[in-house]
């Protein structure tokens, strides 16, 4: 295998290896590798060159990505190379790289080629394509997920550290779980897809695969930015790399919801995936799934079919017989829709997003199984809608809900076929998500793709927080797990760690107000105790708007920790103290909460 992001930048920067050899040895494994469905076109030698030359005399502590290659779907713009969609008689020669793209190679990254599709990025299996279906790495009888097949094959087989896929309705989820891989799919707008050949443009991510979960987000960072060329891009955050929050909320399907078309193997592994989720910390709520699942329905049996045909209908007109026929039955029903049907669509997601919204209150992520089932390219190919379909009850709600997703690896099955969990998550928590699927990928195990290589450590987390965001220290009912942390999550933050302040500190029990609050006084040196609490990192913005929302006696300064380190908090005045309980004996809110609810129960049991 090639390696991963981590390892390739670290080996270059240290010159242990050379770019130039990591491509060359890149190419060679493409060379070797004998299923000719993976790649569409290959970048020439001319190019790669001229790629490699510009990294000299750069500093590579400057270039995130520095020498690392990687593949690109073949709807994504490359300059030099053609984009046929999967589609020979829809090539053309692109001029320009695509946003995406282009802020990968100036970060260090070279293009290594353009892998296949299914056509016109219509499809979840990967069977949809004149260039032949790549082989699944894991099963050779399974699909291999679509409609970035290609992008996941190559990289499950270790072919390429990473890959761009794009994903409407799972096209950058699907694949990954059926090769044993990660996928990230961004937050609507967080990478511009200016440059690529459209699906639905309203719904269009670019996405990443990747071997782990450090390198998709790594890959993502680079990518993430506004564009004003594209319509469809936002300013979003994009948190510093997090850690597994102290007490997690975590919803699931509730048991009627869990659909695997009668697969045990498939719902035996998401009920250990849950399993492993709560050993790892985390509260398991159980969520009625419907109004996902009509939101999902709308996607093809909605007028969102439409925005297909809105995307390649003039070149549908001109050249019927280029299209896969199964592709091409889907784009045509939209020329059933009117704008009567569209206005009706919108005002029923508009409906559905209020629905969905509150089924996520308070939760960190909801966690799906990426795919119900698994099928071999036999099944798909005598039911071609129908499976595929299938493949998509979890996927296809996503992005018309305004979700962020990452798919990650649980377990190889008996059978040898993949299982994988997709935790999902509104915009702009994308590394939320990515410190829960981090740790959830790391506790399982799991080699790398279909590499037989071991699933690294996870990196040590950055020492500061990434530009743009504050760390501060919570110590109340905005912790982990407790009333107001949903607020904290919402606006883009992001856990860090578990910490404690120095012993000069005292805590109180404050009047009620919204809810039930303590307290910190920091008083004379070595006056108090060491009182627990949880760094967070927050978007200035967010932080700006959590210090406007926080009622006396409470105000904002530094909190002093026990590792020495300096952190804004939320600090009380010394006056509110007098008519306050001391709690600083319980070392933190948790505790005195604890406390609390066993002297109930205690009582409860004395009474009865």
């Amino acid at each position: 295998m090639i390696g991963t992001i981590a390892e390739i930048v670290a080996a270059h920067r240290s010159g242990r290896v050379r770019p130039a050899e990591t491509v060359a040895r890149c190419l060679s494994l493409i060379e070797r590798q004998d299923d000719p469905a993976i790649f569409t076109t290959l970048a020439d030698a001319g190019a790669i060159a001229s790629a490699l030359k510009q990294l000299e005399g750069a500093d590579p502590a400057n270039l995130p990505l520095y020498g690392v290659p990687f593949a690109v779907k073949d709807n994504i713009d490359v300059a030099g190379l053609p984009t046929t969609c999967a589609c020979p008689e829809f090539a053309y020669d692109a001029t320009r790289d695509a946003a995406a793209v282009a802020r990968l190679r100036r970060a260090g990254a070279i293009v290594i080629g353009k892998t296949n599709l299914d056509q016109f990025a219509t499809g979840l299996n990967g069977t949809r394509s004149p260039y032949g279906i790549p082989r699944n790495a894991m099963r050779a009888d399974l699909v291999p997920g679509g409609s970035s097949s290609g992008s996941a094959v190559a990289v499950a087989a270790g072919l390429v550290p990473f890959a761009l896929g794009t994903d409407t309705a799972g096209s950058g989820r699907v694949p990954a779980g059926l090769n044993n891989i990660v996928g990230l799919k961004p937050s609507l707008g967080l990478v511009s897809t200016r440059g690529v050949v459209p699906a639905c443009r309203s719904l269009d991510c670019v996405s990443v695969f990747a071997l782990t979960v450090a390198d998709a987000l790594a890959a993502t960072r680079v990518m993430a930015a506004p564009d004003e060329a594209d319509p469809f891009s936002r300013a979003l955050p994009l948190a510093p790399a997090g850690s597994f929050p102290a007490r997690a909320q975590v919803g699931v399907p509730r048991a009627q919801d869990r659909i695997s078309f009668g697969d045990r193997l498939a719902e035996a592994a998401f009920r250990a995936a849950v399993g492993r989720m709560a050993r790892l910390g985390a509260t398991i709520v159980e969520i009625d799934m419907e109004p996902f699942f009509e939101t999902a329905r709308l996607l093809y049996e909605g007028p969102w079919v439409a925005e297909r045909l809105a995307a390649v209908g003039g070149f549908l007109e001109a050249r019927p017989q280029a299209f896969h026929p199964v592709v091409r039955s889907i784009i045509e029903q939209g020329r059933g829709l009117s704008a009567v049907d569209a206005f009706r669509g919108q005002y029923r997601l508009a409906e559905l997003r209020v629905q969905a919204r509150e089924a996520l209150t308070g939760l960190d992520a909801l966690m799906v199984p990426t795919m119900p089932t698994v099928f071999t390219v036999e099944q798909m190919q005598s039911e071609p809608v129908k499976f595929n379909s299938q493949l998509g009850v979890y996927t296809n709600f996503v992005n018309l809900l305004d979700m962020c997703a990452l798919a990650v690896p649980s377990e190889i099955r008996p059978d040898g076929a993949p299982a994988g969990i997709t935790l999902l998550a509104p915009a702009g928590r994308d590394a939320h998500l990515a410190a829960l699927g981090g740790a959830f990928h790391a506790d399982t195990g799991l080699s790398l793709g279909a590499t037989g290589a071991s699933l690294p450590a996870q990196p040590a987390l950055a020492p500061r927080p990434a530009p743009g965001f504050f760390e501060v220290a919570l110590f109340g009912a905005h912790l982990s797990g407790l009333p107001l942390n949903g607020e904290v999550i919402e606006s883009g933050g992001v856990f860090v760690r578990e910490a404690r302040t120095t012993g000069d500190y005292r805590l109180y029990l404050l009047p009620e107000g919204r809810v039930r609050r303590p307290g910190l006084l920091r008083g004379r040196p070595g006056g108090g105790a060491a009182i627990a609490c949880e760094i967070w990192a927050l978007p200035a913005a967010a932080f700006g708007k959590l210090v406007a929302g926080i009622p006396g006696p409470l105000g904002v300064g530094t909190v002093h920790l026990d590792d020495g380190s300096d952190v804004k908090g939320f600090l009380m005045e010394a006056a509110a103290a007098e008519a306050a309980r001391d709690i600083t004996v319980f070392g933190g809110w948790r505790n005195f909460l604890a406390d609390e609810a066993a002297r109930r129960a205690d009582s409860a049991l004395a009474s009865g």
